[in-house]
């Protein structure tokens, strides 16, 4: 039957007899890229819609869709710098710092892998990472193409021995859950755009705030919900807002004046 991913003759029968004989093993991270260089977590714009990608992953778990993306992307540059290759255990992330690695389960059957966040995207609501072609056959959703997931920021710990097996002992990061939360609704260029969503997020009684963000010498303008001291309400009120609209709303931690 054929696979979703280009196949390369003997090679890849090679790595898909390679894949069957570890069927049993644990899921081992990718080795970090050689000679990468993380490119800067600067904002970006897509479509009109402004990301801005969060300081740390400390604590970040979430729940959504994930889609899968292959051959047409094979071989050009990823949003740090590396060329893709849709045969490495690698994934898009909006606004994960880049270089993340995450553990993506597979909500309906358990089933669990290990990838790195290396590029941006994917830009369509609801969907939360874009896995590649490979991490998606890993976790066995690449002939679907969408599968529910749960995305978790792990710390990836060194091998581990038992026999002539070797397994990856992975940690979470560590829990941030109390400190203080805004959702970010909307950032724009233009501050009366900014101010005409406050308005009429207050008149619904929301406690909303817009706070301007110098880049490079560029203003911007970000329309923040809250103050909530519960990251798990924080995130709760992220998804209400979501199905009220805004697809594309996601939980910041507050700056240190």
């Amino acid at each position: 039957m054929e696979t979703p991913c280009k196949r390369h003759g003997w090679i890849w029968l090679f790595l898909m007899l390679f894949m069957a004989s570890c069927a049993e093993r644990p899921p081992a991270p990718p080795a970090p890229y050689p000679g990468s260089t993380i490119r800067t977590q600067r904002p970006y714009q897509i479509k009109g819609i402004w990301y801005y990608p969060i300081p740390s992953a400390e604590g970040y778990v979430e729940d959504g869709i994930a889609s899968w993306y292959g051959s047409d992307f094979h071989g050009k540059p990823t949003s740090c710098g590396e060329t893709y290759d849709m045969n490495a255990m690698t994934a898009a992330h909006k606004t994960l710092p880049l270089g993340t690695y995450v553990k993506v389960t597979h909500l309906d059957t358990n089933r669990s892998i290990i990838v790195r966040v290396n590029d941006r995207g994917p830009f369509v609501a609801g969907r939360i990472i874009d896995l590649s072609c490979r991490a998606a056959q890993e976790l066995g959703t690449a002939q679907k193409g969408l599968a529910r997931v749960r995305v978790e920021a792990v710390q990836v710990a060194a091998e581990e021995h038992m026999g002539q097996n070797t397994y990856w002992k992975v940690n979470p990061m560590p829990s941030l859950r109390y400190g203080n939360f805004m959702i970010q609704i909307g950032a724009f260029r233009e501050q009366a755009n900014a101010y005409r969503l406050r308005e009429k997020m207050v008149k619904g009684g929301q406690e909303i705030q817009v706070y301007p963000y110098n880049d490079g010498g560029d203003q911007y303008y970000r329309v923040q919900v809250g103050v909530y001291k519960d990251l798990v309400l924080a995130r709760r009120e992220m998804e209400r807002l979501r199905q009220s609209g805004f697809n594309d709303a996601f939980v910041v931690a507050m700056e240190d004046k």
